[in-house]
C-alpha cells in the first residue's frame, strides 16, 4: 500500500531518514508530542518542550541564532505555542532543514493553520516516516478529513502502536464509525494514558454492554417506568394516567415530567448479575476518571450511575461540578436530588438555571412545581417553554393542566398535538377525553396506537372498551397484556376471570400479583380463595393455645385495613371465632359505619349478646333499612318480645320482603303468630 506523496517529497523524506537512521529520539530530547488530549477529535500537537523561562528563551534565541538545530526546534516550538506564526517559522524550517522530527511536526502544525493543509501533511510525512507519534497522528487525521480512511487507518495505527493517546483516541474513534470491535481496544488504551474523552466514551461503551447483558439475563436494569396512578375502573369510567395532577420525574429515570420514552441519552444504568455489575463498576471508574479531569457529561453519567445506587451525596457532588460546568441536564438532575432531599428551593433554583440553557425537563419541573403551588399561568408558561425546548412532554403536561381546570377542549388540543408527536400517554389521555364524549369509535384507534407504544394504562382501557362491547375474549387479552406489564388493576380483572373459568391455580398468581401491588379487593378475593382450601375449624379444645393467624386471614386483614367492607365483616368473623369479641366488635363496627348492612347486623348481635340490645336495634335498624332480611326478622323478634305487636308485624313484613326464603318463611310464621295475638 502506497501513501507517499509526489517524487520531491519522497526525495525529501529519504534524505531525512537517512541523517536520522537509528536515532528515533526526539531532536530536543522531551518526546514527540503531548497533543492536547482532551480535543475531542484529537488536534495537530505541538512536540513537547519544557516549560521555558524568559531567560532560557533569551538563551535559545542566542544559540538558535547562532546556528544550534536543537534550540530553533525549541524557540520555534515555544513562539508556536504562543501564536506567534511568523516568529516561529524560520526557526522551525532551520531546524527541519538539519533534519529535526519534531520541527518537521511543528512545521506541519503551523502550516495547517495557516490554511496550507497539502504542504503540512507533506512534513508530517517526514516526521511519521522519522518516527513522530504526534506526526502519524495529525497525518492520519488530515487523511480522514478528506475521506480516504484506509491511509488515515494507517497512520493513526501508527501512532496508537507508539502509545500516542491521541492516535490511539482517533484509530478508536475511526474503528467505532465502521463497527469495528476493535474500537473498544483503543479507547481503553487511549483511557489508560489518561484522555479524558476516551474514558468517558469507554465508560459509555461499558455501560450499555452491561445495560444489554442485564435485558438479555431478564433484569430491566434502570426501569424506565410511569410516574403517577395508572387507569383504574370506576364504575365502567376509564381514567387517564395522572388525570389532574401533573407528574414530574428527574433524568436518567423513569417518569420525566409527563414523559413515558426516555431517549437513550445515556443515563441508563443497569443492574443485574455479578458478571454486569462489574462491568458496570468498571464504566463507574472510567467516568470517575474523565469526570475528574473536567468532563461534564462524565460527571453527569456518574452522578446518575451513583444516584441510582442510592449514593445520593456523591451523585450531587458530581451534578454539581457537572452543573456548574455549563451541562444542563446536571443541573436538572440536581433539583430533582434537591427537591427529593425536601429542599424545594434551591431546586428551583437549579432547575431554573437548567431551563433557561434549554432543557425541557427541567421547564416540565417548574411547571410542575408551580402547578402544584395554584400558579397555574406560571405553570403554563413553563409548559410552554418545555414544548419550546422540543419536549413533546410540555404538550401533554399543558393537556393535564387544561383537564384539571375542566377547559376540555383545550386539554385535547393539547394530548392530540403531543399523541401526534408519539406521546403514548397522551394518546391513551385523548382517547379517555373522546370516550368520555361518547365517541368510542374515535377513542378505540388511540388507544390502540398508545396500547401498542407500550402504554400500560392503555391496554387496561382497551380492556374495559371491550367489556363495554360483550366482547370479553378481547378483553382479556388485553387485561392479559397490562398484567403482565404490572398493572395491578389488570392483574385482578385476569384473576377473576380465571376463577369464573374454573382456573383456580392461574387465578390465584394474577391475584397475588394484585394484591401485592396494593389490590384491596385481589388481596379479599385471594383471601376467599385459600379460605375455601381451609377445613373449617373444629371447636377448640380446652387449655389449647391459640392458633396463629393464616395466611388468609392475613390477606383478609390487609384487605380490611384498606377499607375493604367485606373483608372487614370477614375479619370480624375470625375474630369472634378465636373469642377476641373486642377485636370483632372494631371490625364490625367500621364496616358498618361505612356502609356494610352484614357488618351492622353482625355489630348488632355482639351488642345483644353483650345485653346491650338498645344498640343492637339501632344497628339492626341500620341493617334492615340496607336490605338485610335476617336484620329485620330481629327486629321483629325483639319488638314482639317487647309487646310492640303492631311493630313486630311491620318488621315481619320487611323480612318476608326481604328474604332469603328461610328467613320469610320464620317471618311468615311470626307475622302470622302475631296477628292472632291482635285479634285474640
Amino acid at each position: 500500500m502506497e501513501f507517499m506523496g509526489d517524487r520531491a517529497t519522497l526525495l525529501k523524506t529519504g534524505r531525512f531518514v537517512q541523517r536520522h537512521a537509528g536515532d528515533v529520539a526526539d531532536a530536543i530530547g522531551a518526546g514527540d508530542a503531548v497533543d492536547n488530549v482532551d480535543t475531542a477529535g484529537g488536534g495537530e500537537g505541538v512536540d513537547s518542550v519544557s516549560v521555558e523561562t524568559a531567560g532560557s528563551e533569551a538563551r535559545h534565541r542566542r544559540a538558535a541564532d547562532g546556528g544550534d538545530t536543537a534550540s530553533m526546534s525549541v524557540l520555534g516550538a515555544l513562539l508556536l505555542r504562543r501564536g506567534d506564526l511568523d516568529g516561529a517559522e524560520p526557526y522551525l524550517r532551520g531546524a527541519t532543514a538539519d533534519g529535526d522530527r519534531a520541527a518537521a511536526n511543528n512545521l506541519g502544525v503551523l502550516l495547517h493553520q495557516r490554511g496550507y493543509a497539502d504542504e503540512a501533511a507533506g512534513w508530517w510525512r517526514i516526521a511519521a516516516v522519522a518516527g513522530s507519534a504526534a506526526a502519524a497522528h495529525a497525518l492520519g487525521r488530515h487523511f480522514r478529513e478528506r475521506g480516504d480512511e484506509p491511509a488515515a487507518e494507517y497512520w493513526l495505527r501508527q501512532s496508537a502502536e507508539q502509545g500516542h493517546a491521541l492516535g490511539a483516541y482517533a484509530l478508536a474513534d475511526l474503528l467505532e464509525h465502521r463497527s469495528d470491535a476493535g474500537a473498544e481496544h483503543w479507547l481503553r488504551a487511549a483511557a489508560e494514558q489518561g484522555h479524558r474523552e476516551a474514558a468517558y466514551r469507554l465508560a459509555r461503551v461499558l455501560e450499555r454492554m452491561a445495560a444489554e447483558e442485564a435485558r438479555e439475563g431478564g433484569d430491566v436494569g434502570l426501569r424506565m417506568g410511569r410516574a403517577g396512578a395508572t387507569g383504574s375502573v370506576d364504575q365502567g369510567v376509564v381514567k387517564p394516567v395522572g388525570t389532574g395532577a401533573v407528574r414530574a420525574g428527574r433524568a436518567g429515570e423513569a417518569g420525566s415530567v409527563g414523559q413515558d420514552d426516555v431517549k437513550d441519552d445515556g443515563l441508563a444504568a443497569g443492574g443485574g448479575d455479578d458478571v454486569e455489575l462489574s462491568m458496570l463498576d468498571e464504566a463507574v471508574q472510567w467516568y470517575r476518571q474523565a469526570a475528574a479531569r473536567g468532563h461534564r457529561r462524565a460527571a453527569l453519567h456518574l452522578g446518575a450511575i451513583l444516584e441510582k445506587r442510592g449514593e445520593f451525596k456523591e451523585a450531587g457532588r458530581w451534578y454539581l461540578t457537572s452543573a456548574k460546568d455549563g451541562e444542563a441536564r446536571a443541573a436538572c438532575a440536581l433539583g430533582f436530588l434537591l427537591r427529593d432531599a425536601g429542599d424545594e428551593e434551591s431546586a428551583a433554583v437549579w432547575w431554573l438555571r437548567a431551563a433557561q440553557d434549554g432543557d425541557g425537563n427541567a421547564a416540565n419541573a417548574l411547571g410542575a412545581l408551580h402547578a402544584a403551588r395554584g400558579e397555574q399561568q406560571t405553570a403554563e408558561r413553563w409548559y410552554r417553554a418545555a414544548m419550546d425546548a422540543g419536549d413533546v412532554n410540555g404538550a401533554y403536561n399543558l393537556g393535564l393542566l387544561c383537564a384539571a381546570q375542566d377547559r376540555t377542549p383545550q386539554a385535547e388540543q393539547w394530548y392530540r398535538r403531543a399523541a401526534y408527536a408519539g406521546h403514548r400517554e397522551a394518546a391513551n389521555a385523548l382517547a379517555v377525553l373522546l370516550l368520555q364524549a361518547g365517541d368510542a369509535t374515535g377513542a378505540e384507534p388511540w388507544f390502540s396506537k398508545a396500547a401498542e407504544a407500550g402504554s400500560v394504562d392503555a391496554a387496561f382501557n382497551l380492556g374495559i372498551l371491550y367489556v363495554g362491547r360483550d366482547d370479553d375474549r378481547t378483553a382479556l387479552t388485553w387485561y392479559e397484556r397490562a398484567a403482565a406489564a404490572g398493572h395491578t388493576e389488570a392483574a385482578l380483572q385476569v384473576g377473576i376471570a380465571l376463577l369464573r373459568d374454573g382456573d383456580e391455580q392461574a387465578a390465584e398468581r394474577h391475584l397475588r400479583c394484585a394484591a401485592g401491588g396494593g389490590s384491596a379487593e385481589a388481596a379479599f378475593r385471594l383471601a376467599t380463595v385459600l379460605d375455601s382450601r381451609q377445613p373449617p375449624p373444629g371447636p377448640p379444645a380446652l387449655g389449647e393455645a391459640t392458633a396463629e393467624k393464616s395466611e388468609c386471614e392475613e390477606w383478609y386483614e390487609r384487605a380490611a385495613e384498606q377499607g375493604h367492607r367485606r373483608a372487614q365483616v370477614r375479619v370480624g368473623m375470625l375474630a369472634a371465632a378465636r373469642g377476641d369479641m373486642v377485636d370483632a366488635a372494631r371490625w364490625y363496627r367500621e364496616a358498618a359505619e361505612a356502609g356494610s348492612r352484614n357488618g351492622a347486623f353482625n355489630l348488632g348481635l355482639l351488642l345483644a349478646r353483650e345485653g346491650n340490645e338498645r344498640e343492637a336495634a339501632l344497628w339492626w335498624c341500620r341493617a334492615a333499612r340496607a336490605g338485610h332480611g335476617r336484620a329485620a326478622l330481629r327486629l321483629a323478634l325483639l319488638a314482639a318480645r317487647r309487646g310492640e305487636l303492631t311493630e313486630g308485624q311491620r318488621w315481619c313484613a320487611r323480612a318476608v320482603e326481604l328474604g332469603p326464603a328461610e328467613v320469610a318463611e320464620r317471618a311468615a310464621r311470626l307475622r302470622e303468630a302475631l296477628h292472632q295475638e291482635l285479634t285474640a
